[in-house]
């Protein structure tokens, strides 16, 4: 039997910090800080009280953790709502309502004992009842919680066995189980209140973390409260017991120059997404302090779809990589403080591939040899190419807001294209998924993931995860080698060997011209110097449980 315990105890603050300075640990998970931040200067004794006000650069899409599926929803989520297990800066997984838990010999069966003490913002009990509602929830097709679901899709039955034990038997072995169970996505969320709220509970949020929900304000702003009885027990926590800040609002300010100014005027104590051209003002400015934790998972990355001619050649694909120069973008637009993405993976996630790194496809004239071997030829009035009386075309999906000037990347991809004789069409929308449906809509779409286990990549690249079946495959990949990959990958508990898995995964996909990566998300956030303690956990997503201000 192998089993896996670790049970909460009540350690001192002083005892906490020791740990944590034997650890090494400033900067929670595979978070990378690339600069000053407010976790190497935590000499002031905290003080509780006072309110934070947090500038996203988006609005959350729900904050029902179950379904939502945009990173800046998870920020919010993080402080509402708490997992069974969470993931450590060694990918390592940690207890957290779950205290210990048990695994049969056949690796089917999890049995997990949970904590007693813990209520949610209702008064309701956390409990073993309660675990079952929440998966029992996310599989009901009603609550359209798709990324859940597929998270959890291995799961064959759930067994109350107690009032503080639940068992949870599985179809199969899975390597993937444990970490994904750390998501946000499989959240433990209030039954009462869920049972209440029905669909609208993503604008009810109930849950047990260290923050209540008390206000939503549709694209302007969260008002979260400090929940008086949290139970303690946060992770990376210094200290225990309830959160500093009295209250925690989040502001939602979309445009760039308005966030910076908000927080040079006073009028919020921190910011997202701060703007390259902002990074270097704000680093060398003593009344604040940047931080630039890495984030885990998937890049942004430009992903090819396989359906339509004639980017269904791999010759085309390649082509198309040769012509485009992402070290000139992303010196342009970001100013060298973003780093390039070199594969499906980001570097700090598990199984990442670094055989690729510093080998640039861009070539130009290679670019044009290939063209002209598909038979597209250039046509002397508009310098297009064309074949069969048809011009060579790439249709891109583009969001409507410029997130991470995601649309201006779009912008110098038609410029850099047309030097090589591609017309490059634009598709702006609100509503991308109606598009990504639809396999004949488009040719080209960008997009990231924030990914606490690089199983991910499954959603994005199975043939059985397109996304009129619940998953994200952007390019439609059909490749049974890469299916039998993943799907090994998934099932083996060998560290190495599916490592290994994972990186020929991701050789397959540049050796097929599948992606062209373009970047490594940096969470850049800007903060006051007043504020002291602001961490962030394995993949990068903001942790408020221990910030407070110096006076």
């Amino acid at each position: 039997m192998l089993i896996r315990n670790k049970l909460y105890k009540q350690i001192s603050i002083f005892s906490i910090c020791i740990l944590l300075l034997l650890a090494g640990c400033s900067f929670s998970g595979n978070s990378k800080s690339t600069s000053v931040s407010s976790e190497t200067n935590t000499t002031v004794k905290p003080i509780a009280g006072g309110e934070l006000t947090y500038a996203l650069a988006t609005a959350p899409d729900t904050l029902d953790p179950h379904v939502s599926g945009f990173a800046v929803a998870t920020r919010v989520i993080k402080s509402i709502f708490e997992s069974l297990v969470y993931l450590s800066k060694d990918n390592t997984v940690e207890p957290w309502l779950a205290t210990e838990w048990e695994i049969s010999e056949d690796q089917k069966s999890y049995t997990f004992k949970l904590r007693k003490d813990v209520t949610f913002h209702d008064g309701s009990k956390f409990n073993a009842k309660v675990v079952k509602y929440n998966f029992d929830r996310i599989f009901n097709p009603k609550t359209k919680a798709a990324t859940a679901a597929t998270y959890m899709e291995k799961i064959k039955s759930i067994e109350i066995l107690d009032d503080y034990t639940v068992k949870i038997n599985l179809s199969e072995p899975s390597a993937t189980f444990l970490n994904l169970l750390a998501h946000s996505n499989l959240s433990m969320i209030s039954q009462e209140a869920a049972e209440k709220y029905g669909d609208q509970f993503g604008t009810h949020p109930v849950g047990s973390g260290p923050f209540k929900f008390v206000e939503l304000k549709e694209n302007d702003s969260i008002i979260l409260e400090k929940n008086k009885n949290y139970h303690g027990g946060y992770p990376f926590a210094e200290h225990d017991g309830p959160a500093y800040l009295d209250k925690l609002i989040f502001k939602i300010i979309p445009e760039e120059a308005t966030r910076i100014g908000s927080l040079q005027s006073g009028q919020v104590d921190a910011v997202e997404a701060v703007p390259p051209q902002n990074v270097v003002s704000i680093k060398g400015n003593k009344n604040f302090n940047l931080l630039k934790p890495e984030t885990g998972g998937l890049p942004y990355t430009l992903f090819i779809n396989q359906t339509n001619a004639p980017w269904n050649d791999v010759k085309a694909r390649q082509a198309l990589r040769s012509a485009i120069d992402v070290e000139t973008i992303l010196k342009t637009l970001y100013l060298g403080t973003y780093n390039r993405a070199w594969s499906a993976l980001a570097p700090s996630t598990f199984g990442y591939n670094n055989s690729f790194e510093n080998k640039d496809f861009y070539d130009v004239k290679k670019a044009n040899q290939l063209f002209d071997e598909l038979g597209w030829k250039r046509n002397s009035d508009d310098g297009f190419r064309t074949k069969d009386g048809k011009t060579l075309t790439l249709r891109i999906v583009n969001d409507a807001i410029n997130r991470e000037k995601r649309q201006d990347i779009s912008l110098m991809v038609q410029q850099q294209l047309k030097e090589v004789g591609v017309k490059v069409e634009i598709i702006t929308t609100s509503d991308a998924n109606s598009i990504l449906k639809d396999p004949n809509a488009y040719d080209l779409r960008g997009n990231s993931r924030i990914a606490i286990d690089p199983d991910d990549l499954r959603l994005f690249y199975h043939s059985q995860k397109t996304w009129d079946k619940g998953g994200f495959s952007i390019p439609w990949l059909k490749d049974k080698e890469i299916d039998a990959l993943l799907e090994k990958a998934a099932i083996e508990n060998d560290k190495e060997k599916r490592a290994e898995l994972y990186k020929q995964v991701q050789q397959k996909i540049i050796d097929q011209a599948v992606i062209i990566p373009i970047y490594v998300f940096p969470y850049t956030v800007a903060t006051t110097s007043k504020l002291q303690g602001l961490k962030f956990d394995s993949v990068g997503y903001p942790l408020f449980y221990d910030v407070s201000f110096k006076k």
